[in-house]
């Protein structure tokens, strides 16, 4: 198994990707801390996932170098140690760009883009002192690169955060941990089936522009993460990976089954 005798930590597992992702790890032989806005969501999914996992229900919408610092300490503290992060946790708000509100703004920031820097941060800390050649998964989006003009504030964070990985990968490197990215297409979580996807008109304009010709699943982003936190991925270290089929690629749209 690729994560025997590891513990990795997941933000915004309680569902999703996330959850997925963590699923996923567990599998491959890893303890795994599971971490929630929604207390009593991650709580089940960590009860229903057994003993070698756990729970930490944290608003990261507030975060702050204490939260990321207990978040990180919980894996240690009952796992004893920490080799892999993936800083999941996401929120989206669409609207016009001239309507969009700063407050909302700000929120999704704090979220998607302070949350794995300060996870990230408080991580390598403890990997460091402890020794760890580790890896830690920042989750970015094709809007890093596409443009979506009705989610800005998303868009601009998931583009942060993929210079946010290279900065990391550079930084921390010496210290034998590897830094890298996930970049997802549009995945049939409960969150995209509810939004993106809530109209034959919207599935239509996604579904044109992916080559593949159907949604990915959280499983198939699931096996890229742990692809990346493994040894299998040694000499990977700054990229971010797009599991998009073919999105990225594309500059036509292509026809769609009805």
């Amino acid at each position: 198994m690729k994560h025997k005798g590891k513990v990795a930590l997941v933000t915004g597992a309680a569902q999703g990707l996330g959850l997925a992702c963590a699923e996923r790890f567990l599998e491959e032989g890893a303890r795994v801390v599971l971490v929630d806005v929604q207390a009593e969501k991650v709580k089940q999914q960590a009860e229903r996932l057994g003993a070698n996992a756990t729970w930490f229900a944290a608003d990261l919408s507030e975060i702050d170098s204490a939260m990321a610092a207990a978040i990180v300490a919980t894996a240690v503290d009952h796992f004893g140690s920490i080799d892999i992060v993936l800083c999941n946790a996401g929120i989206i708000h669409t609207a016009d760009f001239v309507d969009f509100p700063e407050d909302i703004f700000d929120k999704i920031q704090r979220v998607n883009l302070k949350s794995p820097f300060l996870i990230g941060q408080a991580a390598a800390r403890v990997m460091i002192e402890m020794g760890i050649k580790g890896s830690i998964i920042n989750m970015s989006s094709i809007n890093a690169i596409l443009a979506n003009p009705s989610a800005v504030a998303y868009a601009v964070s998931k583009g942060a955060v993929k210079q946010l990985t290279a900065v990391m990968a550079v930084a921390l490197i010496k210290h034998g941990i590897r830094v890298n990215a996930l970049g997802p297409g549009t995945i049939a979580t409960e969150l995209v089936m509810n939004s993106v996807m809530a109209s034959e008109e919207q599935r239509h304009t996604v579904l044109s522009r992916t080559p593949i010709g159907r949604l990915g699943e959280a499983s198939e982003v699931a096996s890229v993460a742990s692809f990346l936190a493994s040894d299998d991925a040694s000499y990977i270290v700054g990229q971010t990976i797009y599991p998009d089929g073919g999105r990225l690629v594309l500059n036509y749209t292509v026809p769609v089954s009805e």
